[in-house]
């Protein structure tokens, strides 16, 4: 692993590694929430004759609903539409997500949390949602590790992932550089933008995608499940 960190250093021409700050993506990462949001995407498209399959809502995770709703329409229908019509079709999307219930906090990332703030790491996260009860659950769920002024979500940018925006945002929350930043990310967009904004970037894949999809878009390290980043911290670390 400290060959992983040399190699990071060298591919961004920086002298040193201190990670004073580790910034958590949201779906996928903190809450097994993927499979429910594949669902919604499929149905609330569909009732505005959008075509969107399962492996459209995994390969767009991580970017601004409203992003991708702009895209698919565009893709589709050769129409430009509005932001304000795109909001009006991810809030049906929104409404069919929450219809399914509160999905499960990821096993292992409660006590990796709690690793990093033994640490003095501050914790952040940074989504490409915007839904504010879902803000609202990370302070919940997370509030002794996480306050609201380190989460960064869809309205903090004008350019969501794989711009690296919303990490340049949440480094600027946490006061810290790229080297002194961990990111941790399980869709490509998610790693591209991590690694684009230059932070040490963790691939988890807790989805249904080929480990080398996550790789080549940058990942500095790469885990099958979050239990084993969470036993492998203090190695990294």
């Amino acid at each position: 692993m400290k060959a992983d960190i040399k190699q990071y250093l060298e591919k961004h021409g920086f002298e040193q590694f201190e990670p004073k700050a580790v910034l958590f993506d949201m779906d996928g990462v903190l809450y097994n929430s993927m499979p429910h949001h594949a669902i919604a995407w499929q149905q609330s498209m569909q009732e505005f004759g959008i075509t969107m399959t399962e492996a459209d809502a995994y390969a767009t995770e991580g970017a601004r609903g409203i992003d991708t709703i702009r895209q698919m329409v565009l893709r589709q229908k050769g129409e430009e539409i509005t932001l304000e019509k795109a909001q009006q079709m991810y809030d049906e999307k929104t409404r069919l997500f929450h219809a399914m219930g509160n999905p499960p906090v990821m096993t292992g990332v409660k006590e990796l949390m709690g690793n990093i703030h033994r640490q003095g790491l501050t914790i952040g996260v940074v989504t490409g949602s915007g839904q504010r009860p879902l803000i609202a659950r990370l302070l919940d769920d997370f509030g002794e590790f996480l306050d609201e002024a380190h989460i960064v979500t869809a309205y903090d940018v004008s350019r969501g992932k794989p711009s690296p925006d919303p990490y340049h945002k949440g480094m600027q929350k946490a006061g810290t550089q790229p080297w002194q930043t961990v990111v941790v990310e399980n869709a490509p967009l998610g790693v591209r933008a991590g690694v684009a904004a230059r932070a040490f970037t963790i691939a988890v894949n807790t989805g249904p995608l080929p480990d080398d999809i996550l790789l080549s878009c940058g990942a500095d390290l790469l885990f099958s499940r979050m239990t084993d980043l969470r036993d492998a911290w203090h190695q990294l670390f």
